[in-house]
């Protein structure tokens, strides 16, 4: 199984009284989902299955694909690591699926399935973590296919 984990691309600052479900991407998080997205099209497999949080900057990053999606309120702000992970059939699910979504879970998930001893990895705003399961020698492993941020691309 590959697990694609794509945080929103940068968005606007949450403000005091405003709904966070509602914040929009900004112009640079809108440049930055469309480098990432260009990249991941080239990657991707046609038949890789995306699940997005109903966040608005969630989606529009996702928009930025031009693949079908998703929407998913297991994904939304305040996630916990169990319910991604439960989603998306983490390692028993084959093929590719990738997921947009938030921090922390996106960096918690991450530590969790690499082993690290720490609880929460930083993932950048646009960045994407690619993560594979795969069995040697009876042992399931997770293995860090690539990292990448939109302003390498």
């Amino acid at each position: 199984m590959d697990l694609v984990l794509w945080r929103h691309a940068e968005a606007q600052e949450w403000v005091v009284g405003c709904d966070d479900m509602e914040r929009s991407l900004t112009s640079r998080g809108e440049k930055q989902a469309a480098r990432m997205a260009g990249w991941l099209d080239r990657q991707l497999p046609e038949s890789t299955r995306i699940f997005v949080s109903p966040a608005r900057r969630c989606e529009q990053t996702a928009l930025a694909l031009g693949r079908k999606f998703k929407i998913r309120p297991e994904l939304a702000p305040g996630a916990s690591v169990a319910q991604l992970l439960e989603l998306v059939q983490w390692p028993e699910a084959k093929g590719t699926l990738l997921v947009i979504a938030h921090q922390p879970t996106l960096g918690q998930t991450i530590a969790q399935l690499i082993g690290l001893s720490v609880a929460e990895c930083s993932v950048k705003k646009g960045a994407v973590w690619w993560l594979r399961n795969r069995e040697r020698e009876a042992h399931s492993q997770t293995v860090v296919v690539t990292v990448q941020s939109p302003e390498v691309l």
